[in-house]
This record gives structure tokens, sequence and C-alpha cells, in this order.
């Protein structure tokens, strides 16, 4: 086969040789021609990275190079330049290391010539994750220091200048010693609790599976069924500091960029609402971020005719505004009270679907491109507001870790509830219209505006023509007065110690 590169011919020769036959048009003058004693000189004259980059990796080690000495010179600025130590699972790193160690590293030597104090180390984050190293059959202790080990010298050959007399390792115990204080501190503040909380199970691993080691409901590394159970574990309360947090910061002599960022990370998530983001990120940041004002109601489960049924679903919302257009309710496949008010009829399907949703991940669940899909219950529920009666669906774009895992559906406001009315052919109230009165009417109004359609003679709550913000402040003092419901600003404010 003849291979064109460049200006160059390549043609088979003997035993799978191959020599350049310059074009005609192309080929050089007898006295400028390279022969092959040209070509190795050339070759020569190359940079020879395999004698220097050892030999001046070896001068680093020695000498400690960039080790940040005990005792230094106080006049000069500090520069503290961490890397996210990486998990150490793995045989070997992968490029996505030192793509971002490179640019530290860059800073790194900047800094130093430019007589900073500088501090780069280096670590091994590994503790509580295990997961990769007990599936191969050896003790976690001995895998865990042969991948570190591997790692070490990986990133030593790439000439990093990292303070290795400073290395740390989560795994060890004169670290994790420090991680359980910590641990106990928090307990004794009441910001460790425990819960009941879905999480990702493998049988044949016997253990919890982070949602990015689920890949179409099995273990990424084995192939294994993962479903979806409901585990005792420990909880932090992320977000009880919110407060204070955002308060301490406005007193910070911080780049404002700094602490805007600080301020969306925290965890406040009505501000995405301004964003011009798509809004299935924001809806992903909103999940993620798990701290929302809004309040928690109660609808009670009732009959056709709208009789109580003695059961009642909490439901958490961050518009309460909105609750005249609640055409339905959703339930989590995974909801402690599914079983108690799925009908008769709709057993077998309730489920099968239970099952189904039990083998995808959370990310799975949430995404919100696929398609949305569920199921009736059977079962009724009045809105609080309306006195009308309306279904109750299970559908596993719900989680029940988030909230209370139930949802009041308001389809048109609401990108998810919108997509699964039209698919289930559920009414569709729009109860909130734009300021400016320029919208679409066949997709879902998202913004603030008027609060329209929003009135009960029945249940003598009337928010009609109020901002979207009066109206919901006016709901939540009404569902407070009438026992049917409680302001909360931190629904969801735990997440599990072991989530990453």
């Amino acid at each position: 086969m003849h291979t064109l590169t460049g200006t160059h011919l390549l043609l088979p020769f003997g035993s799978g040789h191959r020599r350049p036959l310059l074009h005609p048009s192309r080929r050089l003058p007898a006295r400028v021609r390279c022969s092959a004693g040209d070509k190795k000189q050339q070759q020569r004259r190359a940079y020879p990275f395999d004698e220097i980059e050892p030999k001046w990796q070896q001068h680093w080690e020695v000498n400690k190079t960039f080790r940040t000495p005990e005792d230094v010179d106080t006049s000069k600025p500090k520069c503290y330049i961490l890397d996210m130590f990486p998990y150490p699972s793995g045989a070997g790193l992968h490029v996505g290391h030192p793509l971002g160690y490179t640019a530290t590293d860059i800073l790194s030597r900047f800094k130093r010539m430019r007589g900073f104090n500088v501090l780069h180390p280096m670590g091994w984050d590994a503790f509580g994750l295990l997961l990769t190293i007990c599936y191969r059959g050896t003790h976690p202790k001995v895998t865990t220091a042969r991948n570190i080990g591997r790692f070490r010298s990986q990133l030593k050959s790439l000439g990093f200048s990292y303070d290795w007399d400073r290395e740390i390792s989560t795994t060890e115990p004169h670290y994790y010693k420090w991680t359980q204080w910590i641990f106990l501190q928090l307990l004794k503040k009441g910001l460790a609790y425990q819960a009941e909380v879905p999480v990702n199970w493998c049988p044949a691993l016997s253990t919890v599976l982070a949602n990015e080691e689920v890949v179409n409901g099995v273990s990424e590394r084995g192939g294994h069924p993962v479903i979806r159970k409901p585990m005792r574990q420990w909880m932090l309360k992320i977000t009880a500091y919110a407060d204070r947090l955002l308060g301490d910061l406005d007193g910070l002599d911080w780049p404002e960029s700094i602490k805007e960022m600080q301020r969306n990370w925290i965890g406040r998530s009505e501000g995405l609402d301004g964003l011009d983001w798509p809004e299935s990120i924001k809806e992903m940041q909103r999940n993620w971020i798990g701290r929302s004002e809004g309040a928690e109601l109660e609808f009670a489960v009732v009959d056709l005719l709208g009789h109580e049924e003695g059961v009642k679903l909490s439901v958490y919302t961050t518009r309460p505004d909105t609750i005249f257009g609640a055409t339905y309710l959703v339930v989590a496949p995974e909801h402690y009270l599914l079983s108690s008010i799925v009908s008769d009829g709709q057993q077998k399907e309730v489920e099968e679907y239970r099952e189904v949703a039990a083998r995808k991940s959370e990310l799975e669940r949430t995404d919100l491109q696929k398609e949305k899909t569920g199921v009736f219950s059977g079962s009724y529920a009045k809105n609080p507001a309306t006195g009308e009666v309306i279904p109750i669906w299970v559908a596993d774009y719900v989680l029940g870790s988030y909230g209370t895992g139930a949802i009041m559906s308001v389809p048109a406001h609401d990108s998810r509830d919108h997509e699964f009315a039209l698919k289930y052919d559920i009414p569709i109230m729009r109860v909130v219209k734009p300021f400016d009165e320029n919208y679409d009417e066949g997709e879902p109004f998202l913004g603030d505006g008027t609060v329209i359609n929003s009135s009960s003679s029945l249940t003598g709550l009337d928010i009609n023509g109020l901002s979207c913000k009066e109206a919901a402040s006016k709901v939540i003092d009404w569902l407070d007065s009438t026992g049917q419901g409680i302001p909360l600003s931190d629904k969801n404010f735990g997440r599990p110690i072991n989530s990453r």
C-alpha cells in the first residue's frame, strides 16, 4: 500500500521496511541531500529527555529543591498552592491528572522565581472509598500502598515541583484520627444525625456505590446489577450555617468574583433564577445545593368522592405561589407511604415500575433530557387550596432523598411536570402570567409575574393579582394558620457522610 505523508511517498521495501521517496518535482539537489549519517546527527540534536529529565529529577530529590523549610524568611510573601489529591483506585494516573497539575506547577515555579515562600504539597485521598481495592481480592491497605507508590513515581517522572516531605495519605491512622475527631465535634453540635436514605446498593459487591460508579444500572467495575434501597446512615447538616457564611463574606477582603463564587457554592438556590443558564443546568444546581426557601404542606389522600382515607402526604415546595396550579402529585418509587396508598388494581404495575426504578442511579433519574416515565398509583389527594381531587402518580424523576420524596406538580410552571402532564394527558392550569404578558402558551412559564386563576370561595384563599413573592408569603401564612403546612427554609439540609 502506498502512503502519502506531506511531500514524501512511502513505499514498502523488503521485510516491512519503508523509505521515503521524494516526489520528482520536490527532489533536493545532490549537494544538499541528507545522508543516513546526517539524519542520525539531527536526531542526536533533538531534546534528549531520557538523559536530562532523570538527571535533574534526581538532583531535585536529593537536594530537596522544592521543600518548604520549617523556618522561612517571613519578609517574603507566602503562597499556598494545593492540588486536588488523586484517588489511588487504579493502576496509575489518567490524562486528567497532569492536565490540572501542570497548571499549578507552572504557577508554583513562577511564584518561587518571584521570591514567594511557596508551599506546594501532594497527597492521596482514598479514605472511605476502597470499593475497587476490595473487589480485586486483596487487602485494602496492601493495594492502596501499591497504587500510591505507582502514582508517586509517575508524578515524579513528570517533574512536578512538589514538596514530597509533606506528602499526605488520608488512609493512614495518624491522618484519619482527625477526621474522626471532627465528626465527634459535629455530633456534639447536633450537625450529624442518622436517617434512612436511598443508596446505590450492589448485592454482588456487598457495598454502596457512588452515582459515578453506576453505569446503565450496573457497577462500573464487574458489571454487577445495582439497585436503589433505603439504608440507615450518618448525615451531615451541610447548610445549617448557610446564612451566617453568606453574611460573613461581606466583611472579607477578597475579590468580589471570589466572594460571588462562594455565595453560589454555600447553597442558596433562589439566586439561580436570575442566571442565563439552561434550565436543565439550573435544576441540577438546585438539587446539588440542597437549600431553598419554601413550605411543607399536607395533601390528604382521598377517594374519588373526596372522602379522606386517614393518610396524608407531606410535600415540600419552593413555589407555594403556584399551589392553585397543582393538578397532580408525584411520589418517588421508594416513598415509604407508597405501599399503603396504591390501589389493589395498580399494585402489580406499580411494583414493576419500582423494580425498574431501583436499578437506576440518581443521575439517570434526574437527567432532564431523558423521557419522563411514570405510573398511576390508583389513588387521589385533595389540593388544600382548591379542595379539588387530583391524581397521585409514581415517577422516578422525583427522588426519595430530596425534600419529602413527594411533590405537588404544577405543569404550567415547571418543565419536568409539563412534559409529564403532556405525555399522560393531565390537566394544565396556568396560574402565573409574566408582567409584560409576553409568553408562549404552549410552553411552561418559569419566571416571576402576576398570579392569576388562584382564588377559592371553598377554602377562603385568594392570591389573585399578587406578585409571586407576595403570593408565596400569603400562602405560607395561610397554610400555617389553617394547620395544613409550615414554612421551611431548609428542607434538604442533609447529605450522606460518604457522599462524593
